[in-house]
């Protein structure tokens, strides 16, 4: 994956994330062991922070899409609810509060970086 956003609601392969530079994937993690079917040499892994807890323990710079991630992911997931009447879609969400904490967050390193460099180039310009 070299861009977009993804969702997954179910099982991921092993070497999940293999060759990702960019984007972002957020992956249901259900029994916790999410980090063991992934190649980590060139990604992260990282918690889905609520709006509030995002805002205060991360910079903006590295927000994808400039929001916060529980915001993304809610909304891919309220959209193929939408659009597919998925049930699982439907179950996730009537247990928002729940379901978040599950979730893992997969952020390449190479984005990360990019997201600071275009944010410090920014601020550069501005000044």
């Amino acid at each position: 994956m070299t861009g977009g956003t993804i969702v997954v609601l179910g099982t991921t392969g092993r070497n999940f994330a293999a060759g990702m530079s960019g984007g972002i994937a957020y992956v249901l993690d259900e029994h916790g062991d999410f980090g063991a079917y992934c190649n980590m040499s060139m990604i992260d892994l990282q918690p889905v922070l609520s709006e509030p807890e995002q805002a205060a323990k991360v910079s903006r710079d590295v927000w994808h899409q400039g929001l916060a991630d529980e915001i993304v992911l809610k909304r891919m997931i309220e959209n193929h609810a939408r659009y597919t009447g998925s049930a699982r879609a439907h179950e996730i969400l009537e247990s928002w509060n729940t379901y978040r904490l599950r979730f893992v967050k997969v952020f390449p390193k190479e984005y990360q970086r990019a997201l600071v460099e275009l944010a410090a180039a920014g601020r550069q310009a501005a000044a």
